[in-house]
């Protein structure tokens, strides 16, 4: 857990390299968000809010979303993980 004097920027900056990774990801496989969320179950906003960072995924919904597209969920820590 990110401790309390960790600037919100930084949490932040996880996200939206997370969330840019899923977006390429999707662009990849050649899902819109359409596509993408009638595999997912979900409505195609549920898809842009996540994109866009108005909605964080929860442990579950992140796996759940990189089986969706065939990604490994490990590459996809990758990009909120420090480089060591």
């Amino acid at each position: 857990f990110p401790s309390h004097d960790r600037s919100k920027s930084v949490i932040s900056d996880e996200n939206k390299r997370l969330c840019m990774w899923l977006k390429r990801q999707r662009q990849d496989k050649g899902h819109t968000m359409r596509s993408l969320s009638e595999v997912l179950g979900t409505p195609h906003s549920f898809i842009g809010k996540v994109e866009n960072q108005e909605r964080r995924l929860d442990v579950v919904e992140f796996v759940r979303y990189c089986q969706a597209l065939d990604v490994d969920p490990a590459e996809g820590l990758k990009q909120v993980m420090p480089l060591a």
